[in-house]
């Protein structure tokens, strides 16, 4: 357990902002409430204690940590040129979308999906095309009929994979049907795969760009900033074989003049990918367990909150349609009568209605106090 209070915290400094209380337990912003890697912490001091934090290299040491990752643990065998450091993924959203439309031209997104995915395309000026993921049997999938249609009228895709907020983990058949369409329709994609090392240990995750026919349509986006529990360094990356499609984007990046070079953000990148693997293996098993724990607490004692098994993430997709309530009532009740700070599913686009995110990457005692809130409440509603 570790108190993050007073440490100007997003998740936990927010909560007067976010929900009109000091004093929720706070299971909303994507990040953990876990200690980064000690190997992270360790490289962080030792870089410290250089007194002087002046404009940073990309030192050679950080692509090769890069590549190195990425054979081992997807293995995909990448290129130094094809690396492109970027402060965040969310800003490369932003920076496909410029490079690759026009304004008035049109994006393709697959909501219920995480909401910057939405204003990458509203606020730039392009048009917005929802392919909504299709949700049946307590399953998510992919609309390829509706996406075909979609495809014929737009220049990109914002694919989110695995996928933020149901947790599903695209399949290679999956996959490949979406590159299939790509070609057909002339489609690039940008696969937002910053959850990709977040898998359950009985899953495994494919790389869009690894499948046969991709290599000049798409742009891959990850980073450790998820998988290590630190986000608030801002560094992340861009994989982009085709030298044509990485001199767009990068062309972008220039004219914002801002730079994603940072003594510290680098360090932990470096560190991370280097030293990290033991202790991802371990956040991933006690993920799973967690979530295994979730899963059976709400079929004993909260059967009108139906959880989206996650194959991957560490956030959980709640199905709360059956306590029927407005998204607006179905806030207030986690807030105010549970006490807890979850993510509106409405925030994820309107097939969000009726769902909320809980974020469990936190210690059991703490989501398993998250769930005896909400329980008491239910009964006290009852």
């Amino acid at each position: 357990m570790i108190n993050r209070a007073g440490t100007s915290s997003t998740k936990y400094d927010g909560r007067q902002a976010m929900f009109g209380q000091p004093d929720v337990i706070p299971a909303w912003v994507a990040d953990m409430d876990f200690a980064a890697p000690t190997a992270v912490t360790d490289a962080l001091i030792e870089r410290a204690r250089h007194p002087v934090y002046g404009y940073t290299l990309f030192p050679d040491s950080l692509y090769e940590a890069s590549i190195d990752w990425m054979r081992r643990r997807h293995g995909w065998t990448i290129e130094r040129d094809w690396l492109v450091m970027c402060p965040g993924v969310v800003p490369s959203l932003n920076a496909a979308v410029m490079a690759f439309t026009q304004p008035g031209e049109s994006v393709i997104i697959q909501p219920p999906v995480y909401f910057p995915f939405f204003s990458a395309v509203t606020g730039t000026g392009r048009k917005l095309i929802e392919n909504p993921l299709k949700y049946e049997h307590g399953r998510y999938g992919i609309d390829f009929d509706h996406l075909e249609h979609c495809a014929k009228n737009a220049q990109l895709l914002l694919l989110c994979s695995p996928h933020n907020p149901v947790g599903r983990i695209w399949t290679p058949q999956e996959l490949a049907q979406l590159i299939q369409i790509a070609e057909k329709h002339d489609l690039r994609i940008l696969s937002d795969e910053i959850h990709a090392d977040l898998i359950y240990p009985e899953n495994k995750h494919t790389v869009l760009a690894t499948l046969g026919g991709s290599q000049s349509r798409v742009i891959t986006a990850m980073a450790p900033s998820k998988t290590f529990n630190i986000p608030g360094l801002n560094l992340s990356m861009l994989i982009i074989p085709d030298k044509t499609v990485r001199d767009a984007i990068t062309g972008v990046f220039e004219t914002w003049h801002v730079s994603a070079s940072n003594p510290f953000s680098i360090t932990a990148f470096e560190a991370a990918y280097r030293e990290g693997g033991a202790w991802l293996d371990a956040l991933c098993s006690y993920l799973r367990n967690t979530r295994d724990c979730v899963a059976a607490y709400l079929d004993k004692y909260l059967p009108d909150i139906r959880l989206i098994c996650p194959e991957g993430t560490y956030l959980l997709w709640l199905d709360c349609s059956a306590m029927k309530m407005s998204d607006a009532a179905l806030k207030q009740f986690f807030i105010q009568q549970a006490g807890v700070g979850l993510s509106p599913g409405i925030l994820f686009g309107k097939q969000g209605s009726g769902f909320m995110r809980l974020n469990i990457g936190a210690p059991r005692e703490t989501v398993m106090q998250i769930l005896e809130n909400i329980r008491a409440a239910y009964n006290r509603e009852r």
